[in-house]
């Protein structure tokens, strides 16, 4: 099946890179039959057909979609040697990943390792019939010109070594539930990996948030209290909630922030996976800015789902000693004086903050994954531990930065009731009034604290959901 590209494209195999430019120049002019300095998709499928070359069911439409970067409907010949090129160097990931004893070929028991990883388990004869697939010397191992000569057309998306790896909001909680959900690949989905990975990752951010708890009360307290006529710093605030309450007030409100978490992991996740469908055009691999609106789009359904607990987790830490007995006293309390509008106040700037923290915080991820990738990646798409944690912190940081002024909004509103003297007001006239009479760094009231839980809230959920991955016995 591949012997007329084997013989056409791979004629030196042991070419150096610059060599491998004037065969793609060759290989552009075959299927530029037409001989207008493009190749459309047709011409793709049809030429790479009449060299022996059968492509899956909308592989060649793919492929042509990655390329065609300045989407003109057509490739040419620099779009079409830097999509190869790009391209060869995923294969050449993929590849030294696979091949566990770097010893340059790949045989059967790596085949089976790796599948291992990915969750499924593969019998001696299933490996040896994928290696006979793309044995082409009958070694029964496979050598990188093989490899490569097996899968230099195949769409990138058949490659899961980079989602796996640089997965991060499953790992990571930093106390705020308005990032993009996970993408598992399709093993992690039909073997019930995924779950196991929910379930670590909820863990995770139980342990996260107990730990954390005492620097979220206080962003909390300092959000709604602190003004310029009445200045609380961090010990000062301390003092003040320790002398009220006593030790334990510290994790006032934390009840019900880690109840919350197992719901809106669950309705996020599953409203996730079908806006992906609604999204995705002709059931193809999903784009970036498909990817952040389904994502956006699984938070606000989350958030509307469970944001009553939202408004009570405001309540519970703002708390005074003996003002609730618990969560359901303060349920029963603000719906009997306040009604069930009450549940939702502060909901429209919560929404909104969706949308700057979610794209930041993707936007951010992706430029620092994809420098890195193109700058450290040689021989795996691995980053290790601090590279991740890195890259997850600061685009976390960054999106919460830019969505701190309505998170403060959104908690002033929902405390209005609870504040003595204090009378209801609209999300435009809370904005007004805190640039009149605090300025625009008024809106940042209580940011000292919250970067302050950052690094300890990403070390604690990363050591847990790791304990928690071991455990529920997901390979690594």
């Amino acid at each position: 099946m591949y012997q007329l590209i084997r013989k056409f494209v791979f004629t030196e195999s042991h070419c150096l890179e610059e060599d491998n430019t004037k065969t793609f120049a060759e290989l552009f002019e075959k299927l530029d039959a037409n001989k207008d300095g493009k190749v459309d998709v047709s011409e793709l499928k049809t030429g790479l057909a009449a060299m022996g070359f059968t492509m899956g069911k909308g592989e060649a439409q793919k492929m042509f979609v990655s390329g065609d970067t300045d989407k003109d409907e057509g490739l040419d010949f620099e779009e079409f040697s830097k999509y190869l090129k790009e391209h060869e160097k995923k294969l050449r990931l993929t590849f030294k990943s696979l091949d566990k004893n770097q010893d340059g070929r790949i045989d059967a028991k790596e085949i089976q390792q790796s599948f291992k990883d990915l969750g499924l388990n593969l019998t001696d004869r299933d490996a040896e019939k994928i290696l006979h697939s793309i044995d082409a010397d009958g070694t029964m191992t496979v050598d990188w010109n093989e490899w490569r000569e097996h899968f230099l057309f195949n769409p990138a998306d058949n490659l899961q070594e980079i989602i796996r790896y640089w997965k991060h909001s499953t790992v990571l909680d930093i106390g705020d539930s308005l990032t993009i959900p996970d993408e598992f690949t399709e093993e992690e989905k039909t073997t019930g990996i995924w779950w196991k990975q929910l379930v670590a990752g909820g863990m995770a951010g139980v342990v996260s948030r107990t730990g954390t708890a005492p620097l979220d009360r206080m962003k909390v307290f300092m959000q709604v209290h602190s003004s310029k006529s009445n200045k609380i710093s961090l010990v000062d605030g301390f003092k003040q909630m320790i002398k009220e309450g006593g030790v334990a007030s510290l994790w006032r409100g934390n009840g019900v922030n880690v109840i919350k978490i197992a719901p809106e992991t669950a309705i996020k996740f599953m409203a996730y996976e079908q806006y992906k469908k609604l999204l995705a055009k002709d059931g193809g691999k999903i784009q970036s800015h498909e990817r952040f609106m389904a994502g956006s789009l699984a938070g606000a359904t989350a958030q509307t789902a469970i944001y009553p607990m939202e408004v009570m987790k405001t309540r519970l830490t703002l708390r005074k000693t003996g003002q609730y007995s618990g969560m359901f006293d303060c349920a029963k309390k603000i719906l009997k004086k306040e009604g069930v509008k009450a549940f939702y106040k502060g909901y429209v700037p919560n929404i909104l903050g969706i949308i700057p923290y979610a794209g930041i915080d993707l936007a951010v991820y992706e430029t620092l994954k994809n420098a890195w990738l193109s700058r450290y990646a040689k021989d795996t798409a691995n980053p290790g531990v601090l590279v991740l944690l890195g890259c997850g912190t600061i685009s976390s940081t960054c999106g919460q930065l830019a969505s701190y002024p309505l998170a403060l909004v959104r908690t002033r509103m929902q405390a209005q009731a609870s504040m003595e003297g204090s009378e209801p007001v609209s999300m435009s006239k809370l904005v007004k009034k805190i640039m009149q009479k605090e300025g625009f760094l008024g809106l940042y009231r209580g940011i000292l604290p919250n970067f302050m839980k950052v690094i300890p809230a990403v070390s604690i959920s990363y050591v847990v959901y790791e304990y928690m991955r071991s455990g529920l016995g997901i390979s690594k």
